[in-house]
Protein backbone atom coordinates (compact mmCIF):
# COMPACT_ATOMS: atom_id res chain seq x y z
CA UNK A 1 0.00 0.00 0.00
CA UNK A 2 1.39 3.42 -0.88
CA UNK A 3 0.70 6.78 0.67
CA UNK A 4 -0.33 9.88 -1.24
CA UNK A 5 2.39 12.51 -0.99
CA UNK A 6 1.44 16.18 -1.35
CA UNK A 7 3.56 19.31 -1.54
CA UNK A 8 2.61 22.49 0.27
CA UNK A 9 2.28 24.23 -3.08
CA UNK A 10 -0.26 21.69 -4.35
CA UNK A 11 -2.27 22.00 -1.12
CA UNK A 12 -2.39 25.80 -1.39
CA UNK A 13 -3.67 25.82 -4.98
CA UNK A 14 -7.45 25.85 -5.02
CA UNK A 15 -7.69 27.20 -1.46
CA UNK A 16 -9.83 30.27 -0.81
CA UNK A 17 -7.81 33.31 0.33
CA UNK A 18 -9.29 36.26 2.21
CA UNK A 19 -7.72 39.41 3.66
CA UNK A 20 -8.83 42.98 4.31
CA UNK A 21 -7.89 44.02 0.77
CA UNK A 22 -8.67 41.03 -1.45
CA UNK A 23 -10.34 37.66 -1.58
CA UNK A 24 -10.40 34.87 -4.11
CA UNK A 25 -8.97 31.51 -5.11
CA UNK A 26 -5.25 30.71 -5.02
CA UNK A 27 -4.23 29.65 -8.54
CA UNK A 28 -0.47 29.19 -8.05
CA UNK A 29 2.05 29.00 -5.21
CA UNK A 30 5.81 28.87 -4.89
CA UNK A 31 8.19 28.90 -1.96
CA UNK A 32 9.69 32.33 -1.17
CA UNK A 33 13.00 32.29 0.68
CA UNK A 34 13.19 36.10 0.95
CA UNK A 35 10.47 36.68 3.54
CA UNK A 36 11.48 35.20 6.90
CA UNK A 37 9.78 37.51 9.38
CA UNK A 38 7.00 35.08 10.32
CA UNK A 39 8.99 33.28 13.00
CA UNK A 40 10.20 29.81 13.77
CA UNK A 41 8.74 26.73 12.08
CA UNK A 42 7.16 28.79 9.31
CA UNK A 43 7.88 29.01 5.61
CA UNK A 44 6.69 31.79 3.35
CA UNK A 45 5.04 31.26 -0.03
CA UNK A 46 4.18 33.63 -2.86
CA UNK A 47 0.64 32.93 -3.99
CA UNK A 48 -1.21 34.23 -7.03
CA UNK A 49 -4.88 34.92 -6.35
CA UNK A 50 -7.77 35.15 -8.83
CA UNK A 51 -9.96 37.71 -7.08
CA UNK A 52 -13.67 37.16 -6.61
CA UNK A 53 -14.34 40.75 -7.75
CA UNK A 54 -12.27 42.19 -10.58
CA UNK A 55 -10.07 40.76 -13.29
CA UNK A 56 -6.45 41.41 -12.35
CA UNK A 57 -4.69 38.61 -10.47
CA UNK A 58 -2.85 39.67 -7.30
CA UNK A 59 0.20 38.24 -5.55
CA UNK A 60 0.50 37.90 -1.79
CA UNK A 61 2.93 36.31 0.64
CA UNK A 62 1.50 33.79 3.11
CA UNK A 63 3.10 31.94 6.01
CA UNK A 64 2.72 28.18 6.42
CA UNK A 65 3.56 26.51 9.72
CA UNK A 66 5.68 23.43 9.06
CA UNK A 67 6.63 22.27 12.55
CA UNK A 68 5.71 22.37 16.20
Amino acid sequence: MSANVYSIESLLVGTYYRSRTTEGEIVSAEKDNRAVWYGENCESYLVEIRPTHGFKKVIRTVAVKVGE
